[in-house]
């Protein structure tokens, strides 16, 4: 599994509109992308927002996100308006505990 998570810094003025948009935007995903086992939006008020998203392998995350998926983020139509920053994006993968 991998984790994906997009880092938005964005406008204190446009923080609800923000989360708005990424929320209806992202709602459909998992019926639009297989791979995705789960998402979730998480807010730090009044200016970073989190879209983290779980991956079954690397095949599926690059069927959303391109090839370049290891060092672009996907950007929303119209989503520049409301960051004072460029996206974020890192990976992880899980590790064990036991």
């Amino acid at each position: 599994m991998i984790i994906r998570v997009s880092e938005a810094r964005v406008r204190p003025d446009r923080f609800q509109a923000f989360h708005d948009m990424l929320v209806a935007a992202v709602r459909e995903f998992p019926s639009r992308y297989p791979g995705l086992l789960d998402h979730e939006v998480l807010l730090a008020p009044p200016t970073s927002v989190l879209y983290v998203s779980r991956w079954r392998s690397e095949q599926d995350l690059a069927g959303y996100a391109g090839e370049g998926w290891r060092d672009q983020p996907v950007v929303l139509p119209g989503e520049e308006g409301y960051l004072v920053a460029p996206l974020q994006v890192r990976h992880f993968t899980s590790a064990s505990l036991g």
